[in-house]
C-alpha cells in the first residue's frame, strides 16, 4: 500500500494509552481488540511480539488519533461485558414445600367433614373463616389468614396447588422454606387485607390464590434485585412476565377474585423489594432462624382458626370483636 512506501517512523503506542514512552507491552487479546479498533476506523496498524505480550504500531503522524480512538473504544466499553453475578446456592426444601402443599389439601378434606366440637354440630368452616369484607374491617383479622386456607371444591384446590406449588418451590429453594412460606403468608394477608378495604362491605372470598400471586410477585421482585442488567430495559423483565402470568391464570375461572389476585401481587411484589435488600446486607436465615419463621407462620395461621372457632363453640365473641 501507499501509506507503507512513504511512512518509515512507526511508533508503539502505550499501554495505558497516555503519551509515548516505552512501555507499550499489551497482552494478545487486547493487542487483536486494540488491532481491530483501528482498523475500523482506518488507521493503519501493525503489532509485533514482544516476549509473552504485543506491541502496537502505528505510524507517527497517527500515533495521536490512534490514541483518542482507543481511549473513546475503552470509554464506552469500560463496564462491558458486566461482571457476572455471585448467585447465592440454590436450597433443597421439597420436603417441606410439598408438606404445606399435603396439609394445605388435608384441611381442605376436613372442611368437607360433618365435625361436632363441644355441642355444636356441623362447623360451618366457609361461614368462620371467608374473607368477609365487613368483618375483617370490624376487626376479624383473623379472616385475613384463614381464608386462605379454604377453597369451594376440589377443583380450585388443586389449581392453586399446581400453580403455587411451582412458585412455592421456587421461592423456598432462593430463601430458605421458613422465610419463604412467612413471606407468602404475608403477602396473602395484607392483598385480603386491601381487598377488603377497597371491596363494597358485602364482598368475600375465599382461596389460596392470594398468597399464590403474591409469591409470584416476590419472586419477581427478588430475581429482579439478584440478577440486575446494566441495560436498565431488560430489568423490568421479571415484573413484565409477572404481569403476563397474572394476565393468564389470574382473570378467569370459576371461583377468580381479581381483586384478590391483583392486590396478593402488588402485596408480594413490594414484600420482595423489601426482603430481598435485607438478605443481601444481613445474609439469608441460618437452619434455626428459618425454623422459627416456619413455627411463625405455622402459629399464625392456628391462631387464626382458634380465634374463628372460639365463638362458634364457646358461644361468645371472640376477642376483637
Amino acid at each position: 500500500m501507499e501509506w507503507e512506501a512513504e511512512e518509515t517512523d512507526w511508533l508503539c503506542i502505550p499501554a495505558d494509552l497516555g503519551v509515548w514512552k516505552e512501555n507499550g507491552h499489551v497482552p494478545e487479546r487486547r493487542a487483536r481488540l486494540w488491532t481491530l479498533v483501528l482498523e475500523a476506523r482506518g488507521i493503519p496498524c501493525r503489532t509485533e511480539k514482544s516476549g509473552s505480550d504485543w506491541l502496537i504500531l502505528v505510524p507517527d503522524r497517527y500515533l495521536i488519533t490512534a490514541r483518542e480512538e482507543l481511549r473513546l473504544f475503552e470509554g464506552e466499553n469500560r463496564a462491558w461485558p458486566p461482571p457476572m453475578h455471585q448467585l447465592t446456592p440454590l436450597r433443597e426444601n421439597t420436603l417441606s414445600t410439598l408438606s404445606v402443599l399435603l396439609l394445605l389439601a388435608t384441611f381442605h378434606n376436613i372442611t368437607r367433614l360433618d365435625i361436632d366440637i363441644g355441642n355444636h354440630a356441623n362447623i360451618q368452616w366457609q361461614a368462620l373463616g371467608n374473607a368477609d369484607a365487613s368483618r375483617i374491617l370490624a376487626g376479624e383479622w383473623w379472616r385475613l389468614a384463614t381464608a386462605l386456607t379454604l377453597h369451594a371444591d376440589a377443583g380450585h384446590l388443586l389449581s392453586n396447588l399446581a400453580i403455587g406449588g411451582i412458585f412455592a418451590f421456587w421461592l423456598c429453594r432462593q430463601l430458605g422454606s421458613g422465610l419463604a412460606w412467612s413471606l407468602i403468608l404475608l403477602s396473602g394477608m395484607l392483598g385480603n387485607l386491601i381487598n377488603a378495604w377497597l371491596n363494597r362491605p358485602q364482598h368475600t372470598s375465599i382461596g389460596a390464590s392470594t398468597a399464590v400471586f403474591g409469591a409470584v410477585g416476590i419472586l419477581a421482585a427478588v430475581n429482579m434485585l439478584r440478577h440486575p442488567h446494566p441495560l436498565q430495559k431488560r430489568r423490568i423483565l421479571p415484573i413484565a412476565a409477572a404481569l403476563s402470568l397474572l394476565a393468564m391464570l389470574g382473570t378467569e375461572g370459576k371461583h377468580t377474585d381479581l381483586g384478590a389476585h391483583l392486590f396478593g401481587f402488588i402485596s408480594g411484589t413490594v414484600i420482595g423489594f423489601l426482603a430481598e435488600p435485607a438478605t443481601m446486607r444481613f445474609g439469608q436465615p441460618k437452619a434455626l432462624a428459618n425454623a422459627l419463621l416456619a413455627l411463625a407462620a405455622a402459629t399464625i395461621v392456628l391462631g387464626a382458626w382458634w380465634l374463628a372457632l372460639f365463638g362458634s363453640i364457646q358461644g361468645i365473641t371472640p376477642p376483637g370483636r
